[in-house]
Parts: C-alpha cells; sequence; structure tokens
C-alpha cells in the first residue's frame, strides 16, 4: 500500500461527504489529510506499523483509525458508509460549474437522477427549472456547462491555462482604474493542471463597471457567466472560466493571499492570526474582541502580503511553496529559500532531432538554443527499441556522433561559444536493462534512461525495473520517471520516495520533464528530493525549437518542488557540465 492509495482514499471520503451533506470541517479535515499523505518523505505503511500516525500534522485519532483499517482490511468504514448514501454518478456532477454540493444534493433528491445524462434531460425538459431556487437561467447554465465540460474536460494543462491567463491578466492590469492587479488561484502556485482561473484587482469602486464592461468584452470571451458589484465571470474561447474579482485597495494584500490559496495554507493562517489575537480573512487582518470574534472597526494595518505573514510570524512564503507542505517550519526561521529560476538555465539537456522523431535537424536545434542564450545542447534521441518513433540502431548512433563532431568542430573555428553533447534517450528495458550494449552506453556523454513500455507493470516488477537500470553504471539520469501524460494517462504504479532515495544514493539524476504533457518528476516529492540531495536538470523533451521554451514550465514545477540552483544540473556552464558528467561516471 502506497501513500498515494491512501491519500486517493481520503479524497474520495472528502468528495462523498460533500455530496451526502456531512459537516463541512469534518469534511476538509480528510481533504487536508490526503494532502498531507501525498507530501511525506516516508512511507505511510512504517508509520502505521509503529502506530505514530497521529504524530503527523493533521491526522487525528478517528482518521489514524480508519487508515489502519484501510491497511489491515482493504476497505475503509467511513468511506464504504457514504458508498451507500451517495450514488456514484454524481460525483462527476462536481466538474460542473456552477453546480456546487448543494444544488447537486437538492437535485438528485427531488428529481432521484444521478448520471450527468439524466441531468441534461432534465435541465432539457425543464425539471431542472421547476426546482425552487434552481429556475430557467439556472438549468441554461448547467447545460451550457455540461457540453464545455464534454468539448474541454474540467481541468487545464498548465500552458494552456497561462496562453489564456496571461493576455488577460495584461489587459486588466492596464486598464484605467486599476491599481494593482496579479493572477490568483492554483495558477499563481504553479499546479501542473489548473480549474477556472482567477484574477484580483485592486480599484476604486467608482471604476468597478467600466473595468468589469472592458473585462466581460475582451476578444478572447464567447460568454458571460455572471457579474456581480465585486466580481465578474466569464468562458473563453478554449471552455476555461475566468473570474475576475476587484477589490478595494486596502483589501487587496488579503484577498490576493486568501484567493490565491491553498485551501490547506490559507487554514494554518488563519489558525495563526487567531493564536496572536487576530482575524484573517478575504477583508484583511483585523484585531479579536474579548469574546474572541471579529473586530472589523480594528483593522491591523498591512501594506502587502509580506507585511501579512510578518505580523504572523513569518518571512514571506513564495506562492508556489503554499500548500501546507513544510512551508511554515521553514519560513519562520529563515527569511528566503535559494530557488532556481529560468535566468539560472545555461543549457538545454534532452532534446530530440530528425535522427529520431525531432521535427528539426541538430544544426538547426542548436542555432536555436544560441539564440536563446544558451551554452550548450543535449541531443538524446530515441535508442533502438523504440522504433516507432525512429530509434537510432548503434550505426545511426556512430553517423550521428560524426554529425556531432563536426557540428562541435565549426563552432569552434567561427568562435561561438557553443557545445553539443552526445546523448541518448536510451529505453529502460523490461528487465530493467539498457538499450545498447557498454560498449557504446560508455562513449556518449550521458545517458538518459526511461521507460516507454510496458507502463502497466506491477508495482513489484516496474521497482525492479528502475532498481536495475539505477545500478547501470553508464546511466546519469532518469527520465520523466512516473511516465504520466497530465489529463490523458495515469502515473505508471510505483513508489517514488524509494527511487529518489536509489537515485541520490547512486548520483543518478532524476529529470523534471519540463513537457506540460508531463512535468514529470511530480512536484509533491520536492521534500524527499531535497531531504537526500537529489539532482534534477529541467528538460524541455523538446521534438521542436518551440519546445525548447517549454523549459519555463520546468523551472515553476523545479521552484515547487523546491530545487535551488546548485542542485539543477543544467545550470552549470558547459564545462562544469562535463566536469560533473566525469566525476560521476
Amino acid at each position: 500500500m502506497t501513500n498515494q492509495d491512501v491519500a486517493d482514499k481520503l479524497r474520495e471520503v472528502f468528495s462523498l461527504m460533500q455530496l451526502a451533506g456531512e459537516n463541512r470541517f469534518r469534511a476538509i479535515a480528510f481533504d487536508r489529510a490526503a494532502q498531507t499523505i501525498d507530501g511525506l518523505s516516508d512511507e505511510i505503511v512504517k508509520r502505521i506499523e509503529e502506530d505514530s500516525l497521529t504524530e503527523i500534522k493533521g491526522i487525528g485519532k478517528s482518521i489514524a483509525e480508519d487508515i489502519k483499517a484501510f491497511y489491515e482490511t482493504g476497505t475503509m468504514p467511513v468511506l464504504e458508509a457514504l458508498k451507500k448514501k451517495v450514488p456514484a454518478g454524481l460525483i462527476e456532477w462536481l466538474n460542473i460549474s456552477g453546480l456546487g454540493p448543494k444544488n447537486i444534493a437538492k437535485i438528485h433528491k427531488e428529481l432521484g437522477i444521478t448520471e450527468i445524462t439524466e441531468l441534461k434531460e432534465a435541465c432539457q425538459s425543464g425539471a431542472v427549472a421547476s426546482l425552487p431556487g434552481l429556475g430557467q437561467k439556472s438549468a441554461e447554465k448547467i447545460l451550457k456547462s455540461i457540453k464545455y465540460l464534454e468539448t474541454f474536460g474540467e481541468r487545464a494543462r498548465l500552458d494552456q491555462a497561462l496562453e489564456i491567463a496571461e493576455p488577460v491578466f495584461e489587459f486588466v492590469k492596464n486598464l484605467e482604474g486599476v491599481q494593482k492587479c496579479d493572477i490568483a488561484g492554483s495558477l499563481r502556485r504553479f499546479r501542473e493542471t489548473i480549474g477556472d482561473i482567477d484574477i484580483i484587482a485592486a480599484a476604486d469602486q467608482k471604476a468597478t463597471d467600466s473595468i468589469f464592461d472592458a473585462f466581460t468584452a475582451h476578444s478572447l470571451v464567447v460568454e458571460i457567466l455572471g457579474r456581480g458589484d465585486t466580481k465578474s465571470s466569464v468562458r473563453t474561447e478554449n471552455g476555461r472560466q475566468v473570474d475576475l474579482r476587484i477589490v478595494k485597495p486596502e483589501e487587496y494584500p488579503a484577498a490576493l493571499m486568501y484567493f490565491t490559496g491553498s485551501k490547506e495554507h490559507n487554514i494554518v493562517m488563519r489558525q495563526r492570526a487567531r493564536e496572536r489575537g487576530m482575524a484573517l480573512n478575504e477583508y484583511g487582518l483585523f484585531k479579536l474582541t474579548e469574546e474572541k470574534e471579529t473586530d472589523f472597526n480594528q483593522p491591523v494595518v498591512a501594506s502587502s502580503e509580506k507585511e501579512i505573514y510578518q505580523k504572523l510570524g513569518l518571512n514571506y512564503v513564495p506562492p508556489e511553496h503554499r500548500e501546507d507542505r513544510g512551508e511554515f517550519e521553514f519560513y519562520s526561521e529563515n527569511e528566503t529559500m535559494d530557488l532556481v529560476s529560468e535566468n539560472h538555465i545555461r543549457g538545454v539537456i534532452h532534446a530530440h532531432s530528425t535522427w529520431s522523431d525531432g521535427k528539426y535537424s541538430i544544426r538547426e536545434m542548436a542555432q536555436a538554443c544560441m539564440e536563446r542564450g544558451y551554452e550548450y545542447l543535449g541531443i538524446s534521441d530515441h535508442s533502438r527499441t523504440a522504433s516507432y518513433a525512429g530509434g537510432l540502431t548503434i550505426d545511426d548512433v556512430k553517423h550521428q556522433w560524426d554529425e556531432i563532431d563536426e557540428l562541435n568542430e565549426k563552432f569552434t573555428r567561427s568562435g561561438k561559444n557553443f557545445r553539443i553533447f552526445k546523448s541518448i534517450e536510451s529505453d529502460i528495458l523490461s528487465d530493467g536493462s539498457l538499450d545498447y550494449p557498454d560498449d557504446i552506453l560508455r562513449k556518449f556523454d550521458f545517458v538518459i534512461a526511461s521507460v516507454h513500455s510496458g507502463l502497466e507493470m506491477p508495482r513489484e516488477k516496474m521497482m525492479s525495473r528502475f532498481k536495475k537500470a539505477i545500478e547501470n553504471p553508464y546511466i546519469t539520469m532518469l527520465g520523466h520517471p512516473t511516465c504520466r501524460l497530465l489529463l490523458r494517462r495515469d502515473s505508471s504504479d510505483i513508489e517514488l520516495n524509494q527511487i529518489i532515495e536509489w537515485a541520490a544514493e547512486r548520483g543518478v539524476a532524476i529529470e523534471i520533464n519540463a513537457s506540460p504533457w508531463r512535468l514529470d518528476m511530480d512536484w509533491r516529492y520536492g521534500n524527499k528530493a531535497k531531504e537526500t540531495g537529489l539532482f534534477t536538470s529541467i528538460n524541455p523533451d523538446a521534438h521542436s525549437i518551440e519546445g525548447i521554451d517549454d523549459i519555463r514550465y520546468g523551472v515553476m514545477i523545479a521552484r515547487k518542488a523546491k530545487f535551488e540552483p546548485a542542485r539543477v544540473l543544467n545550470t552549470k556552464k558547459a564545462d562544469e557540465f562535463e566536469k560533473w558528467l566525469k566525476s560521476e561516471s
């Protein structure tokens, strides 16, 4: 049983509790416990066997008993009881924009329906519109949301969300009357997938109407979902919902913090405020009365998020770390964390060319890297087993090496300070061996080893497969370890905490694959990576010139995973990187 297994069960309890109308705070406790277990750097089974579950922050006695029952019997009594109360089909309804748990429960109770197809029919027939508190407009909105859900899905990748959020944000922040503006929500926290997009603006109330007029008339908007005094919601052409909230300038720091989240982070912040005789909410920081109620007549002045943190005994926590995964302990004692940024990246590692399934030649890829200011390129085409991707035979490898040597000589003669490294993305075969004999592997500058087949192999076999690959003396780094494709394919059944330990012990790096389809290694394992001193490399896995720019998303994930520049290989200069490669060989 893995940490992920337990976290998934607890999240299922959380979802069903919402639909069953259970106590909201009890439901949130299960969600927080799932988040905590997701981020553990050790195995939950060890905690169970040591009977130390309640020592984990956020795991109370009741939830600990539920976890133990799951470990011992394979079932969780609280979950089984909820399943008898809530039809399985209703869980999907939570993904429908504007349809919260209360209305889901009401529609289900009054109409006796459980499937989205039935909901769609009920909206079309007028049955939903006839229910108290809903009406025809609500039914029409539900129908439109179902249509968008069927077309686009309930979540977007990080790149897709930014493609919409950034132009809208740039537009809003430059509108007359807007004093401050930021993207908020999970997008500001660099989550790998995003639901709705949140934008917060500070403005005088007299400017609100004109700002909302301009926002709802933006060229990317295809539908206005709602408009009020402080918030407007729109649907954009790619199906994303964008919410713009306008707050008073003095409310802006607290509003930005609140709507950035995460909810787990916000809960702890509110607790810290109360411990210090204050209340924190989306409107600001206030003193408490003697009865421990919020005294809105006694605001505690804070002109920025940084000041709010300081008044609550913390240094500023960057948005990407606001997940209640150790940030409170760290930022109570440290002013900043040394984090990698885009301007630290000096080279492009893991790129493909026309030798395998890339769209551009090695020369073209190298030229594109130079134009972007990079100092080196690691060409890592597919190995021979990946015949579907034009994997290189041994003869192909040797001819590619000749081409790279010729290009490097030309760069030197022309005075260009640029280097192409000879690499390969070697398949990890089913038995854990790599794809070429040792006399070929040892001649590469570096070897990226990745799994591309047998993705559904049982955990025990997959772990043995990874262990053998990591023990190969010619491996430099693991590529996209979980094999996931975001919103398309789940991760393989592995225990990444253990793989990180094996890799760190052997001096093998694990890449952060910057492709927005992957963003793998998962940031949730950043605490474990930091604890073990694991190296990474922020790799675009570029199959085109445009793909090189995906490094941006990888940097976001690396920051979220708490990687400092010193543990990111492609922050090194070309000669430093080469020296590191030789020291590890």
